[in-house]
């Protein structure tokens, strides 16, 4: 008996550049049965700097080689005409950008069925430009036209209901992890500690993310500078998009000695069985920060601020502050850094269980599949 053709599944993403959406969409569409479905990806950006991700794993990216901040109207027709030629029996989209360009296009290629990706909650849109502000507005009048709507997070789901979204049915997919890629590693803090040129008691909290409003920078270094006074075999990683400009900032803090900022990273599989805790102190918006699982997935027991999902995902596992606290979130971190090693060791691999039990790649990837069997369905 011959095998049906594999499904074809369109991704149109605003940009390929590192993020946690980016990120995720590359883990989805490697691991996915490739003879149950053939997946193209579409860039608005372009490339981006993880487009060779997607090439060296045989799939096919296009990009609209769009400007970012520019509204170029011809780019909805070149979508459209995209999709005609492709003829997708399903296209996802991924960011707000995307989910109006994509949901459009769609649209006008004779309406080929549509699933909307949200990744973010409570965006404060007030710090971004305004057309940000105007496509939300515009994906929540337009928000039954999808066949469903995915979202990574529950606080994500009930922040665009507030917002006006009444989608014909929500699907909850949180986001998941590669255990394999992400997991201990016995060797990784003696190398880590003699990369950076630090002692080998030294204490590392890392700090990964874009230099970008929601992430709260200030705020970390703030609370990071209160830490690093209390706790002299404490050093601090930046790492991220950004984070390699920040050198004054580090100086005006007076922790330039022992904050060390190592820019955007290819291997943070490598890095972070390293340090000894994690920390995400961003302000508002997140959704499922992919920062975490990656963090817990290698041992690592995180302090977080309460955004997103962030309580749900570390659990009793890490430390929970109220966004925009300085103080608070320096005196979760010098909670974890006072327990003994064998405590905090204890900390990350429960954090890694959770993980397995929740998160874990393969799972997260069936459920992908299963919408995708089930929303294709009406195009074969």
């Amino acid at each position: 008996m011959t095998s049906p053709p594999p499904r074809q599944i369109l991704h149109v993403i605003t940009g390929l550049d590192q993020g946690g959406a980016e990120t995720m969409l590359i883990k989805l569409v490697i691991a996915m049965d490739r003879r149950r479905f053939h997946n193209q990806v579409v860039s608005l950006l372009g490339d981006g700097a993880l487009g060779a991700d997607l090439r060296a794993a045989g799939i096919e990216v296009l990009g609209l080689d769009l400007r970012r901040g520019s509204a170029d109207p011809r780019a909805l027709f070149r979508l459209a005409a995209l999709m005609r030629r492709l003829r997708p029996d399903l296209v996802q989209t991924w960011l707000y950008h995307a989910d109006l360009l994509g949901l459009l296009a769609a649209r006008l290629a004779g309406s080929p069925p549509v699933l909307a990706n949200l990744r973010c909650s409570d965006m404060d849109f007030s710090r971004y430009s305004r057309q940000s502000k105007w496509v939300l507005k515009w994906l929540a009048a337009f928000s039954r036209w999808p066949a469903g709507i995915i979202v990574n997070s529950a606080a994500g789901q009930a922040v665009h209901e507030r917002l006006g979204y009444r989608p014909r049915a929500w699907h909850l997919v949180p986001n998941g992890f590669d255990l394999e890629t992400f997991r201990p590693d016995p060797q990784a803090p003696a190398r880590l500690r003699q990369e950076i040129g630090i002692p080998a008691e030294s204490l590392i909290l890392a700090h990964i993310a874009r230099v970008d409003p929601m992430k709260d920078h200030t705020g970390f270094l703030a609370a990071a500078r209160i830490a690093l006074a209390a706790r002299g075999d404490l050093h601090v990683l930046l790492i991220g998009r950004g984070t390699q400009d920040l050198s004054p900032h580090l100086a005006a803090a007076g922790i330039a000695g022992r904050a060390h900022l190592l820019g955007p990273r290819r291997d943070i599989a490598r890095l972070l069985p390293g340090v000894d805790l994690l920390c995400l102190s961003s302000a508002f918006g997140e959704g499922f920060p992919n920062v975490l699982g990656e963090a817990m997935s290698a041992g690592v027991p995180c302090i977080a601020t309460d955004v997103g999902d962030a309580r749900a995902i570390i659990g009793e596992t890490g430390r929970i502050v109220a966004p925009s606290d300085p103080p608070a979130l320096a005196q979760a971190i010098l909670d974890l850094l006072a327990l003994d090693a064998g405590s905090r060791a204890a900390l990350g691999q429960a954090a890694r269980r959770r993980i397995a039990e929740h998160y874990s790649l393969p799972a997260i990837v069936r459920q992908y599949e299963a919408l995708y069997e089930t929303f294709s369905r009406t195009r074969r």
